[in-house]
């Protein structure tokens, strides 16, 4: 079987080589490293576009949703406008659909102006600035080649950042530590500019080249310095976010690290140079002269070809890949040896501790003496802490029931859960990367997370606001900012407070998820929630107020239908991020076209109980979402399901409901499919092959035949259990039954084949191909009538034929 790669998701891309300072302590050009000296100072629109070309292409291969792009140096901003300018955009429509861009750019923030600051909010850029500290930290090293200071401009570019117009593109700053300067000092002169986010870094070093020691300084004075900084970080009730700190929180309860030199998270980063090379980490420039280098490049080489490199490797290897020193070492899963870079020995090469090994020890046993902070809900919407879900744990049953193409309740509740903590972590990252971060909305939102968080649940639990972060995160004009101000007054509502939220309307209309939408005219509108409903003063409209009960021509509430006891499920029709599949949605449904798609719905539930019971179960527990389209071409039955929609499908109403519920079935395999490959590899994402399907004309990625087959497995029991309730009985119906249930169990039995024999499988895949296997082994072993067979046979391959 093929290696299962590791995609990167984070690129550093070189647009300049040079460098308008000197820093004294620089890993690019005061290390071992030499490189830079023959690389070209700018990158060439040809280099660019061909970085653009293998980000995009590694995006579509691993179906990435998000890929982090820092533009650095060098100084990135002697590049000049265009050239940002240029690069921006061809990264970004480079990118497959469904794929978000966070783009930002690493600056020492000298030539910062105005000029540049406009281009960033234009092309969505967040900006990182280094700074050291007050002005004699910052001096200490931060200097122009002849003496002089940088720290006015730099704090000059700091005060543009702060500016209300630019605020959102105030990323944060990066802090070399020096254990000379004042770490409170340091501290408040950083607190003081109110960044967002501080970084403090342990200053380049190796066993070869040990770090900076004082007398008298103690056995871990790096750790002392970053303590002192620690306990005013939480005096202060931690006025921003700093990664260390939390990745050592984060680690100690079982959650990733937010940062490279933390934790055993395999590495996802790399480095293209202006000359298009590909390289490992910057941080490796201070072990040896060439030690980032891989010999690849951006003109022949894919990245994950890249990704196969054996420095590469051994950055993802987690603890097998540490010293036997670190792996019996007690905070080993906090620490993960430090950042690579720092293990290197001439002698060992990396087989090593960090040479800071005892300062990250102290420092991590002085964190968790002093008490991290309980786990909050999970994730906890709270600013600065954009938190990730762990992976569920599923039984071995569990596993076995998904395996086999079913899922009862409990199982399919377990994957709701992991998709509600994914959505949390894309409105975290659009808080985090949109320019959210002042949202009077995303406050409420936090703060009603920890007073009633069934309420916000309930309202993050809609399928489409995952939809909509994924589209906001990717700069879709059709998500606009305004939806996050929405959800928090939908969760005030259900909260049944009397929270008051000002609400800029655009479109005519306000929507509130989950309870449905209010013509109103656009402006600023006011929404005051209550335990009876809500209110909303406008200047058009007056005052309107809405409870359960309210019948108003202005009000369209959510319908819910009942289906079965304890059950209902929407049928949205006013979502405006609804429009998350492939297929038109319809319009708000009028009262008679309301009354059929609820009578069929209701029959269609009864047939899928009857039916297809081990399906049901896990239908019941996860979908909660119907949404209505128009009909496909000539009047086509279509329906769809969306990866960014958990608990969502998409159908146009079929003539009958056993139509009805044959695409509910076959859509939520989708949907649950697509749930597990959230959380897990079930193929070798970088097999590039097409594969036949055996229903389609078309050549398909393998996830796609993956995703074709699960689906089908249900299409399969649907007509299999008709067939059995028609046997022995004529009539067109039966047959049509018989022929259909052929056809797909043929075609179900060999895409299972095809896609065990693959070699492309993971473990857990194999595990998925036997359980598939075994579910449709029974219905093989039905006889049928010969003269159904043949028709089968004939109808099989005209439908590859035409499509």
């Amino acid at each position: 079987m093929a290696r299962i790669l590791l995609p990167f998701t984070q690129f550093v891309v070189k647009v300049h080589s040079r460098c308008d300072l000197a820093c004294d302590h620089c890993y690019i050009y005061e290390h071992a490293d030499t490189s830079w000296r023959a690389r070209p100072k700018t990158i060439s629109d040809q280099v660019l576009a061909r970085i653009a070309e293998r980000i995009g292409e590694h995006a579509a291969t691993h179906r990435l949703p998000v890929v982090r792009v820092v533009l650095h140096g060098g100084e990135p901003l002697l590049a000049g406008p265009e050239r940002l300018r240029r690069t921006a955009e061809a990264i970004r429509a480079a990118l497959p659909p469904g794929c978000t861009l966070d783009l930002r750019i690493h600056t020492n923030g000298v030539l910062l102006d105005r000029r540049f600051c406009e281009l960033f909010d234009e092309l969505d850029v967040r900006v990182g600035i280094s700074l050291d500290g007050d002005r004699a930290a910052n001096d200490r090293h931060r200097r122009y080649a002849d003496g002089r200071s940088s720290h006015p401009q730099v704090l000059r570019a700091v005060a543009l950042l702060r500016r209300p117009e630019f605020r959102h593109l105030y990323a944060g700053l990066l802090c070399t530590i020096d254990i000379e300067n004042d770490p409170v000092a340091v501290f408040r002169a950083l607190a003081e500019l109110a960044p967002p986010a501080v970084d403090f870094l342990l200053p380049h070093a190796t066993w070869e080249a040990p770090p900076k020691r004082l007398p008298g300084g103690g056995e871990a004075p790096y750790a002392q310095w970053l303590l002192a900084v620690y306990d005013h970080w939480e005096a202060a009730g931690r006025p921003f976010a700093v990664r260390t700190f939390e990745s050592v929180h984060r680690t100690a309860r079982g959650l990733s690290s937010l940062t490279e030199s933390l934790g055993l998270d395999p590495a996802d980063l790399v480095v293209l140079e202006t000359d298009g090379s590909f390289e490992q980490a910057d941080s490796l420039k201070t072990a040896f002269d060439g030690a980032p280098a891989t010999g690849l490049d951006v003109h022949t080489h894919t990245l994950d070809e890249v990704a196969r490199h054996p420095g590469m490797m051994d950055r993802q290897a987690g603890l097998a890949g540490l010293s036997a020193t670190c792996r019996a070492c007690p905070v080993v899963r906090s620490c993960g040896g430090g950042l690579y870079a720092h293990r290197y020995r001439s002698d060992s090469g990396f087989d090593n501790p960090s040479v800071y090994c005892g300062d990250l020890m102290s420092l991590i046993n002085g964190i968790t003496d002093r008490g991290a902070p309980a786990p909050a809900t999970d994730p906890a919407l709270l600013p600065g802490q954009a938190t990730e879900p762990a992976v569920p744990v599923l039984t071995d049953r569990q596993l076995g029931e998904l395996a086999a193409g079913h899922g009862a309740a409990d199982t399919v509740r377990v994957l709701a859960r992991a998709q509600l903590g994914i959505t949390r972590g894309l409105l975290a990252a659009v808080w985090d990367a949109t320019g959210q971060r002042t949202s009077a909305g995303w406050e409420l939102l936090a703060e009603l997370d920890a007073a009633a968080p069934s309420a916000v649940d309930a309202v993050l639990g809609h399928p489409y606001v995952r939809a909509w972060a994924a589209r906001r995160l990717g700069g879709d004009p059709a998500a606009g900012p305004g939806t996050l101000a929405e959800l928090a007054a939908a969760a005030a509502v259900r909260a049944g407070r009397g929270d008051r939220l000002t609400l800029n309307v655009r479109g005519g209309a306000l929507h509130l998820p989950t309870l449905g939408s209010l013509d109103v005219p656009d402006g600023d509108t006011e929404l005051t929630g209550g335990p009876d409903g809500f209110t909303v003063r406008t200047a058009g409209h007056g005052v309107i107020t809405v409870h359960e009960r309210t019948v108003d021509p202005r009000w369209h509430p959510v319908r819910r239908i009942r289906l079965a006891d304890g059950w209902t499920a929407v049928l949205e029709d006013t979502d405006p991020q609804r429009d998350s599949h492939q297929w038109p949605v319809e319009p708000r449904l009028a009262e008679p076209e309301l009354l059929a798609w609820t009578g069929a719905l209701r029959e269609a539930w009864e047939l899928l109980g009857r039916d297809l019971p081990q399906y049901a179960e896990g239908v019941r527990a996860g979908l909660t979402v119907i949404t209505p389209l128009r009909p496909g071409p000539d009047g086509r039955d279509v329906s769809a399901a969306a990866r960014q929609a958990f608990g969502a499908v998409g159908i146009a109403r079929p003539a009958t409901a056993p139509v009805l519920g044959l695409l509910v079935a076959h859509e939520f395999q989708h949907v649950k499919l697509g749930a597990v490959l959230d959380l897990w590899d079930l193929h070798d994402r970088a097999d590039t092959r097409l594969y036949h399907a055996p229903w389609r004309p078309d050549p398909r990625p393998l996830e796609g035949l993956l995703q074709g087959t699960y689906a089908h497995l249900a299409v399969t029991e649907f007509w299999g259990t008709r067939t059995l309730a028609y046997d022995g009985l004529p009539g067109a119906a039966a047959d049509h039954a018989r022929l259909q249930f052929a056809i797909w169990r043929a075609h179900t039995a060999q895409a299972v084949e095809r896609l065990a024999d693959s070699g492309s499988l993971t473990a857990l895949g194999l595990r998925f191909a036997d359980g598939m296997r075994a579910t449709v082994a029974p219905w093989l072993a039905l006889a049928l009538p010969g003269e159904v067979e043949r028709a089968a046979d004939r109808a099989r391959e005209e439908a590859v034929v035409s499509g």
